[in-house]
């Protein structure tokens, strides 16, 4: 009988023949901790029939290849799970392959063709190139990079907690984000602009849900540090909190503004349009302070 196994996070957990359940309790076979996990999230059982998962009634419910399930659904070798904020990978080990098992954790990836490998070999066996990444888990797939991806699974965990008014999920979601995206750039690698965006509008909706202005200065100091120029939508919503909390916005946008428009030269009408937008946003915080009684 074939054998499955789970690759999540750069190790393997095997799935003997029965029942596997997975959740945030420390009782599952496998814990995972993430807050819009539940505890007892999904099951997968293995009979000769091959592999198969339900869910157990959660919160966030179970995608299998990006689609939510609504029964119980047979796997395949390579198809994705998601649950909470994460992936995990389903893998067909046959009978044959066993001396060959190993975990992920024990593999690099090979900047050059992409292919995992053990860590021991000093050169790729696919395209023998020297070069290793250890940066990228095994849980991306398709065109997308990794990075893209993992911040579409926080912006979706965040839309979802917001959602769902769990403001506690939703911070403990967005520190989680932020410190990945401090890492990224402290790693000096290229910062995928666009997921980055989308990343920053969320973390704001954050700072509206909960009262906080904290998480929209780290999207402004952020999309300062990378030069980016924040969209309509990151706009609006910083126009939001800045409303709410004019003392705490308003010199950091001013600021924001004041930079990005001196890197401006030659940008697209589009562009500038949206710096101009952020500008006249810190000149309505600045008549909002203003007007207020007592300002000094």
């Amino acid at each position: 009988m074939a054998r499955y196994r789970l690759r999540f996070v750069l190790q393997e957990f095997d799935l003997p023949r029965g029942v596997t359940v997975i959740g945030r309790s420390l009782d599952c076979h496998l814990t995972i901790e993430d807050p819009l996990v539940s505890r007892r999230h999904a099951r997968i059982v293995v009979t000769e029939a091959g592999a198969q998962i339900e869910d157990l009634g959660s919160r966030n419910g179970v995608k299998v290849n990006g689609a939510a399930i609504k029964q119980t659904t047979l796997l395949r070798n390579g198809d994705r799970l998601r649950i909470g904020t994460q992936e995990l990978v389903l893998s067909r080990v046959d009978e044959a392959g066993r001396a060959h098992s190993r975990t992920t954790g024990q593999l690099r990836l090979c900047a050059n063709c992409r292919q995992p490998y053990p860590r021991e070999m000093l050169a790729c066996p696919s395209c023998e190139a020297t070069e290793q990444t250890d940066e990228e888990t095994l849980t991306a797939t398709g065109p997308s990079s990794p990075q893209r991806w993992t911040m579409q699974l926080f912006v979706e965990a965040l839309e979802r907690a917001l959602r769902l008014s769990r403001l506690e999920d939703a911070e403990r979601v967005a520190e989680r984000a932020t410190t990945q995206v401090e890492e990224a750039i402290a790693d000096g690698g290229p910062i995928d602009r666009q997921a980055l965006a989308s990343l920053g509008a969320q973390v704001v909706a954050t700072s509206l849900a909960t009262g906080d202005p904290s998480w929209s200065l780290w999207v402004i100091e952020i999309v300062g540090r990378c030069g980016l120029v924040p969209t309509a939508e990151l706009l609006e919503r910083l126009a939001e909190v800045g409303v709410l909390h004019p003392d705490d916005l308003r010199k950091p946008i001013a600021d924001l503004a004041i930079r990005l428009r001196a890197e401006a030269h030659g940008a697209p009408g589009e562009l500038l349009a949206r710096i101009a937008r952020l500008e006249e946003i810190g000149r309505e915080l600045e008549a909002q302070r203003m007007a207020t009684p007592n300002w000094r």
